[in-house]
């Protein structure tokens, strides 16, 4: 229950309540305190979340403009941070831009000198920054740490919308890098950005007094944090510039001697390491460099430094055995550190690079060990997943028993790791598969959420899978596992894989009662899938008991309640009865590829005159359920594909998943479709699978080229780019010249204009096979025509008058394998079969040179 102390904190901090209070700022003489006071209320309740509207943050901004003209220190720092925060929804903010340059030239050590410049970058106009030049350069290299990190970080804030200017000021922040002695870090602000509660005492809070000047407390050392400031500006500075940012590596990594050279904040080292590993992914050249300076930093006399350093080594692109010795002796101390966080970093490292470089990691066998016990559970976890990646199989019962005994301690994240690495130890040691099994079956019976249970389910799959000899045992502990799941997915998953699995088993009746149980207990999507998992014992098994009994389970089905399960239940019966049906339905190991399915039935609904003819199935390929459960898994690329080549992801970010063949087809053929010239032509029989580049990609022109085939046309997508700024092309064509008889050329579809910001566009060559029984083979000789205009700089547009220009392209050629062959999935076993017979022959041979063939 509310108290009434709650609600009068509540109207003490009431949006309404404060605008009302706001008149504290009009009255002469200021209150400081209470000024203080509301000021702080404001910005609590911006840090909170409320929202003000844009003419109730502008009357409270320029409210607490009016006092600027008090002079107590304090009031003065919780104006800034105040203004900073307004300034967000305020209109006609930069009105006080001269009272902030006022008191960022101030001589004195103020202590809202730091605040001023930092909310200076939330009031100025971009195009205003060079008027301020001088003080920003002025600040930047100022003996007080405080006031020196707040204009360094205020640069990097602004250098993104002013970057030729802040660029100008590259000597200043070099010299603010170099070592030099610093001022207590805590006058003012101390770097901090906020309201200086130390030096205020606590006179900031609600009705408390203070002192007209701040007490400055003691500091006894400096923590030299403008260095790390000063880093990362210059760092953007020069970030388009490899040389220079190799160079900057040099100067302050301090080569082989660990020391950090002119660098002395661990956090600036830290920082120059990371540098140093984007360097080395950009250019593999500078690798043996930037490697000589990591193994120089592990001996220096941070930890944080001499981790990061560790670290960066071990997750190097292809790093050898050779160069993970150092940081392999420096985890093994960390391992033994007392300092929690450094043995959970130690491990996490561990445990990512055992997977790649499993015998190097098996040196800190030992240590890892003795973290099995750790208090820490987290650390132990890691520890055992680790050591279960990189131990030998005598040590896996031992260590099977260390993990049963924590399980009930770790969250259910960790438990998915421990199931994962357990996953990978049943496929690398399959005669513990016996013991694996057992302890997946334990915990799956254990509370635990979705994820936890999907794990595990998933690493019990894989054996069955992968492992022969424990698909008894492991569909067994399946179907005890969906008596009691809550999951709906994961009951609808084992079901299907006991439809599959369960009619090639010895005895396959054991199953069907597990799966009867979920029509009878379970909910309607539940129900559906046992229906169909139950059809598929009747349907694929060879005993005829066994489909009489599956008859009669169905039947009982088609009273349920649910249509979806009434209609599997009906379907299936009469699959059951028609063998003509189950080969296609239930037995046949291909799918319909979805993609090309639904382009192809969006292209006949969308066509008026193809609606008077049969949807033509046969059109469409057919590929294997291991692909289509690839494809499903895949997120779908047909909203972003594009026909132009795809850009090389940055180092060290995932790539995107590539579109399938069959999501590249029917990308090709709803760009094709939504072209009139094309209406006419039917749907695309085949595409190319990837452009052909008729250009080098470094060329003034890039062009890449893909064939179309249509029943009775040939469509040729060239793919042009223009690389030129300076440059803009106007009816951009492709004249194409056949070498091979049969086709004649119908139309040319131009790029009426292509500049660099364009990108890449398609100029369409459509020709007409004269024999539609006849398939052309042969090349077709290809030359890019355009007019060629120049950019006139001032305005940025092209001039009126261009000259007639051509570029040569490489052949493009017609192939039978390539362009006219359609690739379909079959199983060789049904296909075998429906040869029947009479279809086959058969021949005897003898090797009478030969008394055996072994070994040969």
């Amino acid at each position: 229950m509310a108290t009434k102390k709650d609600d009068e904190e509540t109207y003490y901090n009431n949006k309404i309540t404060i605008i009302q209070e706001a008149r504290l700022f009009n009255e002469s003489p200021v209150n400081p305190r209470k000024c203080r006071s509301l000021l702080t209320r404001i910005v609590y309740l911006l840090y909170t979340g409320e929202t003000f509207s844009t003419r109730e943050a502008t009357e409270l901004f320029f409210g607490t403009t009016k006092l600027f003209q008090h002079k107590d220190p304090a009031l003065r720092q919780s104006v800034y941070v105040a203004i900073k925060e307004l300034a967000l929804t305020a209109e006609d903010v930069i009105i006080v831009t001269s009272s902030i340059t006022k008191d960022m030239q101030t001589q004195t050590d103020a202590v809202y000198r730091p605040n001023a410049i930092r909310a200076l970058v939330r009031i100025i106009d971009p195009s205003l920054v060079h008027n301020l030049e001088r003080y920003f350069k002025a600040a930047i290299v100022e003996k007080s740490t405080s006031i020196s990190s707040a204009a360094l970080v205020s640069s990097y804030q602004l250098f993104p919308v002013s970057k030729e200017v802040i660029k100008r000021w590259v000597n200043e922040v070099q010299e603010a890098v170099q070592l030099k002695p610093a001022s207590n870090p805590f006058s003012g602000l101390g770097g901090g950005g906020g309201l200086n509660l130390s030096s205020a005492g606590g006179y900031l809070g609600f009705g408390s007094s203070a002192p007209a000047t701040p007490v400055q407390p003691t500091i006894p050392s400096t923590s030299n944090i403008t260095q790390y400031h000063a880093l990362a500006l210059l760092y953007v500075i020069r970030q388009q510039d490899r040389m220079a940012v190799t160079k900057m590596i040099q100067q302050f990594g301090g080569g082989r001697s660990g020391a950090g050279g002119l660098l002395k904040n661990p956090m600036a080292i830290c920082m120059l390491i990371r540098f140093a590993v984007k360097v080395m992914d950009e250019d593999p050249n500078l690798q043996k460099q930037m490697v000589e300076l990591l193994e120089g930093l592990i001996r220096h006399k941070s930890d944080m430094v001499t981790f990061e350093a560790s670290r960066a080594l071990c997750e190097m692109r292809n790093v050898t055995a050779a160069q993970l010795t150092k940081p392999m002796a420096q985890m093994m101390l960390f391992l033994s550190s007392t300092k929690p966080t450094l043995r959970f970093a130690a491990m996490r490292t561990l445990s990512a690079l055992a997977l790649t470089h499993p015998t190097s990691v098996a040196t800190c066998n030992v240590e890892m060990e003795n973290l099995i016990s750790d208090s820490n559970r987290s650390i132990a976890t890691y520890a055992i997943t680790t050591l279960l990646k990189t131990g030998n199989e005598a040590s896996v019962d031992r260590l099977m028993k260390s993990i049963t005994g924590f399980m009930s301690e770790i969250s259910d994240e960790f438990k998915v790791i421990v199931v994962d690495a357990i996953r990978s130890l049943c496929l690398k040691f399959p005669n513990k598969q016996s013991q694996m099994l057992t302890f997946l079956s334990s915990i799956l019976r254990d509370e635990g959420g979705y994820d936890f249970k999907r794990a595990v389910v998933e690493a019990i799959f894989d054996m069955i899978k992968f492992i022969s000899e424990s698909k008894e045992a492991a569909l067994a502990h399946l179907c005890e596992f969906i008596e009691d799941c809550e999951f709906t997915k994961l009951s609808v998953r084992v079901l299907h894989l006991l439809g599959i699995e369960g009619p090639k088993a010895p005895n396959p009746t054991k199953y069907i009662r597990y799966i009867y149980n979920r029509v009878v207990l379970e909910n309607a999507i539940v129900r559906a899938a046992a229906v169909t998992s139950l059809a598929k014992f009747g349907v694929c098994g060879s005993d005829p008991t066994i489909k009489r009994s599956v008859s009669v389970l169905l039947s009982r089905c088609l009273d349920d309640i649910d249509d979806e399960v009434r209609d599997r239940a009906a379907m299936y019966l009469r699959v059951m009865k028609e063998d003509a049906l189950a080969e296609p339905l239930v037995k046949e190991d291909s799918v319909y590829s979805l993609a090309t399915l639904e382009s192809k039935l969006a292209a006949y609904v969308s066509n008026p005159d193809a609606q008077n003819e049969e949807f033509d199935i046969s059109s469409i390929p057919k590929i294997s359920r291991a692909q289509a459960q690839q494809e499903a898994a895949r997120p779908t690329t047909l909203e972003t594909f594009t026909a132009s080549v795809v850009p090389q992801p940055k180092a060290n970010v995932p790539a995107p998943a590539a579109p399938s063949a069959q999501e590249t087809q029917s990308a090709y053929a709803s760009q094709l479709a939504a072209i009139p010239n094309f209406s006419g032509y039917g749907s695309v029989l085949t595409s190319s699978p990837k452009p052909t580049p008729l250009t080098e990609t470094e060329t003034e022109y890039v062009v890449t080229c893909v064939k179309h085939i249509f029943k009775e046309h040939i469509v040729f997508q060239f793919n042009v780019a223009n690389t030129i700024p300076d440059t803009v092309l106007e009816n951009v064509s492709v004249v194409m010249q056949p070498s091979a008889e049969g086709v004649e050329e119908d139309f040319i579809i131009p790029v009426d204009s292509l500049d660099v910001a364009a990108g890449s566009q398609p100029v369409y060559v459509s020709f007409t096979r004269t024999d539609p029984e006849e398939y052309p083979l042969g090349s077709f000789a290809c030359t890019l025509k355009f007019v060629s205009k120049e950019v006139d700089p001032s305005s940025g547009l092209p001039e009126e008058t261009g000259y007639d220009d051509e570029y040569q392209l490489e052949e493009v050629e017609l192939s039978v394998g390539g362009d006219y062959i359609v690739p379909n999935y079959c199983s060789f076993e049904t296909e075998w079969v429906k040869l029947g017979e009479e279809s086959g022959a058969e021949e005897e041979f003898a090797l009478n040179s030969m008394s055996s063939i072994k070994g040969k």
